[in-house]
């Protein structure tokens, strides 16, 4: 592997005849939504035999067309536009959040570079396009959907929907961030953005086993994309009746459905991509079988890791409540990017001792002496920090709080504390009254029945 970016040779695309690459765009097309109409009967069969219910069974074969005929309701039914609304932006809203999910596609290699099938007699690459920076795209592309969520939430002229929208915004800036951290360590180690690129540098060893912390954060902030729960604040029914798509009815209701699972799927082929191999065949089989990264079977592997992916995403949904927007926000900026930007600069040490020609016992003396500084360092500035915190303060007298001091009534900020109100005692004691029957425990006058009646019996 070189240790410089190299220049990708992206020579094999922009090849192929017009037609050609118009049945290529169906094809992704179709495949992101068949999926997304597989992935919604398999979510809620999965979280019913987790939750012990028995899920959808009516609509076709065992309910398999249950997602089918939620969309042809969603298409039926009345469409509603709210008399607050700026119509235009309120219309536009769920365009712009379920377009950029279909563009990311574009860049996912679905099997290897080289011309390795035939579509009509035409050879041809199992991917629609490469670009030198594609990933860049990608990043792009996924930020743009930020625009339709949060235009969303402001254009229905409401209040939770507006929460909702904000709530999104920030969540997935926030999240962008590690994300773009998690990224750039997977350019190093490929020496390349191009997607293609990225999997044939996993030929030997992917990305997972060689980078598990940027897998790992890539996972977490993949689901607070998606506003997958258990980060779905966006839209928390709980306290926020359903979001920014609470105004929406019919179609524009079903494009923000649809843009959520599309975007799912997305986020699942790029984890593929980038950390499990892509196309490329599970290590056990790669070993005795030569053929399985050849002709149409790297795209049967690329499907079957996107559903394990899909598969984690509703475990989460079964598994895990949902955490509070502060949590969610602690997550974001004070663990996630703090975590991905010292592994960032971890990785990229490691790869210049590597260019310089260090061994890997030298290596792992360097990185393992400045991990063990860093502990220590973290260690002292903790201990003073408690030994501060016990340190007993001076008392300072608080002046006295008056609620009513601006001539209406306010609760005390911290600190203040309320004068103690005069209570009057009870003239007489009251006694406690008990619903319900008896206490086996501690009521005497059960013990007291029972003998009168052995004693009636005798």
């Amino acid at each position: 592997m070189s240790p410089y970016l190299a220049a990708e040779d992206l020579s094999m695309f922009g090849r192929d005849p017009w037609w050609l690459i118009a049945v290529k765009a169906v094809f992704c097309f179709a495949f992101l939504m068949v999926t997304v109409l597989f992935s919604i009967v398999w979510e809620r069969k999965v979280v019913a035999w987790m939750q012990l219910r028995i899920g959808p069974n009516r609509h076709g074969p065992w309910g398999m067309l249950q997602s089918l005929a939620d969309g042809v309701k969603l298409m039926l039914k009345e469409d509603l536009v709210v008399k607050r609304a700026d119509k235009v932006v309120y219309v536009l809203a769920p365009i712009v959040a379920a377009i950029p999910a279909f563009m990311a596609v574009a860049v996912i290699p679905f099997g290897p570079p080289g011309n390795e099938i035939s579509i009509f007699g035409q050879r041809t690459t199992m991917q629609l396009t490469d670009l030198p920076i594609a990933m860049l795209y990608i990043l792009a592309v996924a930020s743009v959907g930020i625009y339709g969520i949060v235009l969303a939430g402001w254009s229905s002229g409401s209040t939770y929907p507006l929460l909702g929208g904000l709530r999104s915004c920030a969540q997935m800036i926030s999240y962008e961030i590690a994300m773009g951290a998690a990224f750039a360590s997977v350019f190093l180690y490929s020496g390349s953005m191009s997607t293609s690129a990225i999997v044939d540098a996993q030929a030997d060893r992917w990305f997972v086993i060689l980078l598990p912390v940027s897998f790992l954060v890539y996972v977490v902030t993949m689901v607070g994309e998606t506003n997958r729960a258990p980060f779905d604040m966006p839209e928390s029914e709980g306290d926020l009746v359903g979001g920014f798509n609470t105004e929406y009815s019919s179609i524009k209701f079903a494009m923000f459905m649809l843009a959520e699972y599309v975007n799912m799927v997305t986020v699942a082929a790029v984890s593929v991509t980038l950390f499990l191999g892509g196309w490329r065949a599970p290590w056990p089989i790669s070993t005795f079988w030569e053929g399985a990264n050849h002709g149409w079977w790297p795209m049967l592997w690329f499907v079957v890791k996107v559903q394990l992916l899909l598969f984690f995403f509703i475990w989460l949904r079964g598994t895990l409540p949902r955490v509070r927007y502060d949590q969610l926000m602690k997550l974001g900026w004070k663990v996630l990017i703090p975590v991905s930007l010292v592994w960032l600069m971890l990785v990229a040490g490691v790869r210049v001792l590597r260019n310089e020609g260090y061994a890997f016992a030298d290596i792992a003396f360097y990185v393992g002496g400045g991990v063990l500084t860093l502990l220590l360092l973290s260690f002292v500035v903790d201990f003073f920090r408690e030994r501060a915190k016990t340190a007993p303060e001076p008392a300072v007298q608080q002046p006295a709080f008056d609620p009513m001091a601006g001539g209406f009534p306010v609760p005390p900020l911290p600190g203040q504390q309320l004068p103690p109100v005069p209570r009057r005692r009870s003239r007489r004691e009251r006694e406690l009254i008990v619903s319900g029957g008896p206490d086996t425990q501690s009521d005497g006058s059960l013990g007291g029945s029972t003998d009168g009646k052995e004693a009636s019996d005798g």
